[in-house]
């Protein structure tokens, strides 16, 4: 019924909430350097376009539940904000990209690393704002839960999950990651890594990712690492494997085949990390390659590099 983008960046619990990526090579820094730049001046900050705001205001008018149907029902073509409607009538607000693969696709949530040394601290949302506790398994419980929070357009400064996670009945994914603080009409060019998945992978799983959590729980001491949760192929929509491999340092490119997306791996300590973006791991030092996991006391402090992960999915109905 629904395509839609997800954002999400982080992942689980108990011991640390350690970061994954380990050492992004210089494209995440030329990322933020790219020819015009995105520093706006006064006049564009105090300058109002009126026919911008037009525009925006004429698309809470549309009934839609995901960007698809928007997409399909009101022929719009142009990425950017709009009005989506859940199931149960609630209105809310969600970027839409028009145009990757046809378009449709449904930003949901973000994941943001807001301190690589402020682990299970207030922020880190998609883990635990209530620090270590071996007594609290699941952490806050954000990937399956309905909880909601942030706001899209500071989806990279802050962690951000809007109702779509939940409502729509979606088919595929796609992953954006953006250097931290960029604004949201430069995600796109800003994006280091862009992908989709293309095979309907989520009707097996109850057709959006917060049924795909409720079967495989984010949650510490959940089983071995052969009980990861399902590896997918990707799309690149942009950069490619060789690209994607040179975002992690030279000791952690022999713990995963790039060109997936991995959900609820499990490390040797019995840590889940909720997604591994981009990759698969080949054994069980999945914490060198996923999102937000908890790691031991002796395990190296993994560096996020200042990158968020946007996530969309796709209608079911597409």
């Amino acid at each position: 019924m629904l395509s839609h983008a997800l954002l999400f960046l982080g992942i689980f619990l108990i011991l640390e909430c350690g970061s994954p990526i380990d050492v992004f090579t210089q494209e995440a820094t030329e990322a933020t350097d790219f020819p015009g730049g995105i520093v706006e001046d006064t006049e564009n900050l105090t300058r109002t376009n009126f026919e911008l705001l037009r525009t925006l205001s004429g698309r809470f008018k549309y009934t839609a539940r995901s960007c698809k149907e928007i997409l399909d029902n009101h022929s719009e073509r142009e990425d950017g904000l709009y009005y989506l409607t859940t199931a149960n009538g609630m209105k809310y607000q969600t970027f839409c990209d028009m145009n990757t693969a046809g378009g449709g696709w449904t930003l949901v949530a973000s994941v943001h690393e807001n301190s690589i040394y402020g682990r299970c601290t207030v922020g880190d949302r998609w883990s635990s704002q209530q620090g270590n506790n071996p007594n609290l398994p699941d952490g806050d419980g954000n990937w399956s839960n309905r909880n909601t929070f942030g706001l899209v357009e500071s989806a990279t400064s802050d962690d951000y999950k809007n109702p779509g996670y939940y409502d729509i009945a979606a088919k595929d994914v796609s992953v954006w990651h953006v250097p931290n603080n960029f604004p949201m009409e430069h995600w796109n060019l800003a994006a280091i890594l862009r992908y989709h998945t293309e095979n309907n992978f989520l009707r097996l799983y109850g057709g959006n990712l917060f049924h795909l959590f409720k079967q495989f729980p984010v949650r510490y001491n959940i089983g071995s690492c052969s009980n990861r949760g399902p590896a997918i192929p990707i799309v690149y929509d942009h950069a490619n494997r060789e690209s994607t491999r040179n975002l992690y340092g030279p000791k952690s490119r022999n713990e995963f085949d790039p060109g997936f997306i991995t959900f609820r791996a499990i490390n040797n300590e019995q840590a889940a990390m909720a997604i591994c973006s981009g990759v698969k791991p080949r054994g069980c030092n999945s914490e060198h390659v996923s999102l937000n996991g908890f790691l031991s006391e002796s395990a190296a402090i993994q560096m996020m590099h200042d990158v968020t992960i946007l996530c969309f999915c796709m209608s079911s109905t597409a």
